[in-house]
Formats: structure tokens, sequence, C-alpha cells
């Protein structure tokens, strides 16, 4: 057997880790410069031998400073804010801004201005024995008022003109 190259590894355990080469020592730049030996570990304290001898501490760290606790804090309120709710003809689900509950309308209807203009144009046409009436009889020509089954809360209103 031959004794190993410097291009074979060295059989049995290596001696200690090494860092990896420094850039300038790797496109050698400042070649002419001799490179200072590299740290190595002190004893038990932790601490880290310099180029000189003496000892050195590790780097610091920088961590986030921690917020001192402030007798003027202002207390932060989270606010949900819900979508427009179209309102219609027809029951519609959601929740209530009274009560806080998801709720299904009631419906209200109340004579509006569709109402008026119906009974008004039946007057015209000769229906004024009482017929012109009729549409305050007719919930699809009335206006509809949403309210909440829970806390009777007017929640909105569609208006038919």
């Amino acid at each position: 057997m031959s004794v190993p190259g410097p291009y074979q590894g060295a059989v049995g355990p290596s001696p200690a880790p090494t860092a990896p080469p420094s850039y300038e020592e790797t496109v050698a730049v400042n070649s002419y410069y001799p490179t200072p030996p590299a740290p190595v570990p002190g004893p038990a304290t932790g601490l880290m031998t310099g180029p000189d001898g003496k000892g050195m501490n590790p780097p610091t760290y920088y961590t986030q400073p921690v917020p001192v606790p402030n007798a003027n804090a202002i207390a932060v309120q989270t606010v949900y804010v819900q979508q427009p709710v179209s309102f219609f003809d027809r029951p519609v689900q959601m929740c209530c801004p009274s009560c806080n509950k998801m709720i299904v309308t009631q419906l209200s209807y109340n004579a509006g201005a569709l109402t008026w203009l119906s009974c008004g144009s039946l007057c015209l046409l000769g229906c004024i024995a009482g017929c012109c009436f009729i549409p305050f009889c007719v919930d699809a020509l009335q206006d509809v008022d949403h309210y909440c089954p829970n806390c009777k809360a007017l929640l909105g209103t569609y208006k038919r003109l």
C-alpha cells in the first residue's frame, strides 16, 4: 500500500473539523499576505481565542426590544363590518345588527308610492265605486319593511318606486 497523497482522504477519524476557506483564499486575492490562523474554541467557558492569543466573546446577537407596559395604553377593539344587505320583497337571512343573532327577516307591507299611483290611475279609468282601493290589498304593489323576529328592530325597507 502506498502513502495517501494530497488527493486521497486519510483513513480514520479526522483530527478536527475545519472551516471552509475564506473568499480571499479561494480567489487568491492578497495572496502575498499571510492569513491568520482560524480561531480555536477555548476551554469550557465558550470563549474564542483570537489570533493574538487573547480571549474574545462570541458575536452579540441583536434581539427585538421588549415593549414596556404603558399606564396610558389604549385598548384595541376589533370591529367587524357587515356587508350591505340588499332587501327585496322576500325574507332575507342575515345577522341582526341590534341583537347580533342570525335571523330570517319578518316582512310587513305598507302602502307606498306605487300603491297610491295605482289607486290614482284606477280612479282615472273610472273605478270610482271602490275598485280603486284594490292596490292597497295587493302585496306586490306595496313597500316591504324587514323586521328582526327576535328584537323587532326595523332592519331595512324595500321601496317599489
